[in-house]
């Protein structure tokens, strides 16, 4: 794991829900010096209500200078213009933006300066931070962004990844789209904080008082409220199954006035990250009703591997990545549900079970016949759909697996437990500093999915 370095860190703001950025830094944070610079100059801002309360909110950061959130981990907000598409703009962002960082680097620099950016756009100030390595870790087709101007992301992300030593890619369109752009570009798919979210099935939380009034079954789904998310998908599954209650936990970047109509759609706010598992576990299948468009076509949803953590079923619309993830896991959970039925005689079973089945029972189950080994498959742990009848469906089968296997949740738990994050920040640093050993594409043992 790297150690005993600054990292600066370019990102969208600290204070949003937890994404995949927040859980790389605490990681990187507990042997390093992380500088999360809160980087708000790709978009210029609209004259809608939301944009204006982002603007202030942004300004009381701004004014609120450098603070320091938790042990080894710094935010900055730096003044910057968001006028993306202006060369007088960009000129003067980057003499506004190098000298407040560097100001803050006087502060807190331990060691020497790496640069990971999560922003596509920030190439302009490499040459001059010098850092010892640079890492653009793409979570998003940011260019697909409503109201971010395409080609001038495309071209900024293009100088970006040109001065970068590394290109991180968390889903298989992202990579292909970047890896012709620069010759060590590794897909490493997101990660879970396995551990806070499998207390949903291993800890008797309390159901959150909310709850209390929402009758069950009970469809949850958390993450922010905005244009990608298909509402009028739920909406219509909802006044199909009046008995169904969808709750969703987020903030809202629009309007909900038409889908609160609706009685059995909840909107209940964003709620705190420490509270989540217990809402999972009052949950009784997870959501992920994204719009297919070509945003979310290169999406690698973190929810998906926290629903099922915390045990959750889930049902998603069919983008690329979770439908690679439920093909991957359906594949597993059908090869862990055929244990020997040919009893103790079975080569198979005993202490040298794993070598007998390698050369034996893999294929053909040469001694005494495949059909002895044959059970049920498991049900899959996530069902695509793609319209309401086809989600009214999915909920359904998973209500009655679940009812008919209580046992259902832990299994699908344990599926993520070697997903945690700590794996992926490993491969990733291993691979930025050069490790020979980590060369191989995928190499690494429990970074499942890692690829390059």
């Amino acid at each position: 794991m790297i150690a005993n370095r600054t990292i600066l860190c370019f990102a969208s703001g600290y204070d949003a829900p937890p994404t995949s950025k927040h859980h790389v830094m605490h990681r990187l944070a507990e042997r390093n010096v992380v500088l999360w610079v809160n980087y708000h100059a790709s978009r210029t801002p609209t004259a809608s209500a939301a944009d204006a309360r982002a603007v202030l909110g942004k300004l009381r950061r701004i004014a609120g200078g450098l603070r320091t959130v938790r042990p080894g981990l710094h935010v900055l907000t730096p003044f910057a213009l968001p006028l993306p598409t202006q060369p007088w703009a960009r000129a003067l962002n980057r003499r506004l933006l190098l000298a407040q960082i560097r100001s803050a680097l006087r502060r807190v620099q331990r060691g020497p300066l790496q640069v990971w950016s999560f922003a596509p756009d920030v190439g302009y100030l490499l040459n001059d931070l010098r850092a010892e390595r640079s890492l653009y870790y793409c979570v998003d087709d940011f260019a697909s962004f409503s109201g971010y101007d395409r080609q001038q992301v495309l071209r900024d992300e293009r100088e970006l990844i040109a001065r970068c030593d590394l290109v991180v890619t968390t889903s298989q369109p992202l990579q292909d789209a970047k890896a012709p752009l620069h010759p060590r570009t590794v897909l490493v798919p997101h990660g879970v904080d396995w551990e806070h979210f499998a207390a949903a099935v291993r800890q008797d939380l309390p159901e959150p008082p909310e709850l209390a009034a929402i009758p069950r079954p009970r469809l949850g789904f958390f993450g922010l409220l905005r244009d990608w998310v298909d509402l009028d998908l739920l909406a219509a599954a909802a006044r199909e199954r009046r008995d169904w209650h969808f709750v969703l936990l987020g903030e809202a970047q629009q309007s909900l006035a038409a889908w609160r109509a609706v009685p059995n759609l909840h909107f209940l706010g964003r709620k705190p990250y420490a509270d989540l598992p217990a809402y999972c576990r009052a949950f009784d299948v997870g959501l992920i009703p994204f719009a297919v468009n070509d945003l979310t076509r290169s999406v690698n949803p973190i929810k998906l591997r926290e629903y099922l953590a915390a045990g959750l079923p889930v049902v998603s619309t069919p983008m690329p990545e979770v439908q690679r993830v439920a093909e991957e896991l359906a594949g597993s959970v059908a090869r862990a549900s055929r244990p020997c039925v040919a009893g103790a005689s079975c080569p198979c079973s005993g202490e040298h079970g794993q070598d007998a089945r390698a050369t034996h029972g893999q294929d053909a189950h040469a001694t005494h016949g495949r059909d002895a080994h044959a059970t049920p498959a498991a049900p899959p742990p996530v069902r695509l759909a793609d319209s309401p009848p086809a989600l009214i469906a999915a909920v359904e089968a998973f209500l009655r697996e679940d009812r008919d296997d209580p046992s259902a949740r832990l299994h699908r738990s344990e599926s993520m437990r070697p997903d945690g994050w700590a794996a992926r920040v490993d491969r990733i640093g291993e691979l930025l500093m050069g490790d020979a050993s980590s060369n191989a594409p995928g190499s690494e043992p429990g970074c499942r999915g890692c690829k390059g």
